[in-house]
């Protein structure tokens, strides 16, 4: 099998009819001085979805964001808000709200001016906008804040601020550009907590653009991977992780294993694959790749990997050589007794492995084969 992209859409849910749709693009791309930035996209946003553009830097994800916003124009390609086409719509015509990582707040206004602000420039009755911008405070926690300066606020208090902005407004489509990029770890998750429930209890469609993998995870209704300038995966959080379509996914989120091994056939939907000197058995749907592709690269998430005896039955053997403390779990670095591979992580909830299985112990390693995927080693 060749290195293509392939996309995989979330089979959880029914299939939605076009009310249902809040934001489509269908084949958009954009070049910047002769750079794609984005290859001919197609992507459905469900009304009221929270769904995250996850990538490392340069994918494409913000370029995307940008489009829907209407900062930036399409070379190619229609999109579509509330089934209306908005492609060369401008941007302050969309309903859109926006939330980027500086925040842009403006300096010299206080907190009230500064969330009303975008009513006052759509011609909102001065009594509308006091009623909305009250009701904005109290949404986000900061009634009694109206009066003071940005300059006067914590990041997390200005972060609610650039929220309440964008929200007031009541828009079709809210969109976040890494809005928690400059807070700290504790405030961030908080503020991860409270934009959820936010975003739930106003049943608002989000767009969040982030490169932090555990923030799309643990945020998200669905999350489209990108690389390149491709969609590489669509899906729900637990079935991206726990069933990655392509390298790329399975590598990106979060740590991974990769064994070396054999595809040696297939029977009733079964896949035989040689790990080392070992006879693995994977559910053919684990396993991207062709019948007849001889090399292919096993896929293992370090929590799916279980330490135990050794013994002449084990899939692998390797000596512990070091163990992380970790808090809720322990990190085991192995380094195998074959040359499938020279050192791998596993990784054990609680501390009962640092007296199992001390430095300098022979162990033996499983693997249960629901939880591995194997695929064609790209060209």
């Amino acid at each position: 099998m060749n290195d293509r992209i392939q996309v995989s859409s979330d089979t959880t849910s029914p299939a939605k009819t076009t009310a249902d749709i809040a934001v489509r693009l269908d084949g958009v791309a954009k070049s910047f001085n002769n750079t794609t930035a984005l290859h001919e996209v197609s992507l459905q946003i469900r009304q009221g979805e929270f769904l995250t553009l996850l990538g490392p830097s340069g994918c494409g994800k913000t370029t995307l964001l940008n489009l829907i916003a209407g900062f930036t124009q399409a070379d190619r390609g229609e999109i579509f808000i509330d089934g209306a086409l908005m492609t060369d719509m401008p941007a302050y015509q969309r309903e859109i709200g926006i939330v980027f990582q500086n925040y842009a707040l403006f300096p010299h206004m206080s907190v009230t001016k500064n969330i009303g602000y975008g009513l006052k420039m759509r011609g909102v009755a001065k009594a509308e906008i006091d009623k909305r911008v009250e009701d904005a405070l109290a949404l986000v926690k900061l009634t009694g804040y109206g009066e003071r300066r940005p300059r006067e606020l914590s990041g997390g208090q200005q972060q609610r601020v650039a929220l309440a902005r964008a929200l007031v407004i009541r828009p079709k489509v809210l969109l976040l550009d890494e809005p928690f990029s400059a807070l700290d770890k504790n405030l961030r998750g908080s503020m991860q907590v409270e934009l959820k429930e936010i975003q739930r209890k106003l049943g608002v469609t989000t767009v969040f653009v982030t490169h932090d993998q555990g923030e799309a995870l643990s945020m998200s209704d669905r999350i489209v991977v990108m690389s390149q300038g491709h969609i590489r995966q669509i899906a729900a959080p637990n079935e991206i992780y726990r069933a990655p379509t392509d390298p790329f996914v399975a590598s990106f989120l979060g740590d991974v294993n990769i064994f070396p091994v054999t595809y040696i056939g297939e029977k009733d939907h079964i896949a035989a694959l040689r790990l080392g000197d070992t006879a693995l058995y994977l559910p053919k749907e684990r396993v991207r790749a062709e019948v007849g592709t001889s090399a292919l690269e096993l896929y293992v998430r370090p929590e799916n990997i279980v330490l135990e005896p050794a013994n002449d039955q084990s899939l692998l053997t390797g000596t512990v050589v070091h163990h992380v403390f970790q808090g809720d779990h322990v990190d085991s670095y192995i380094d195998l007794a074959s040359s499938a591979s020279k050192r791998i992580l596993v990784r054990t909830a609680g501390l009962h492995v640092l007296d199992l299985w001390p430095v300098g112990t022979l162990v033996g390693l499983g693997m249960p084969v629901s939880d591995v995927t194997a695929f064609a080693i790209p060209n």
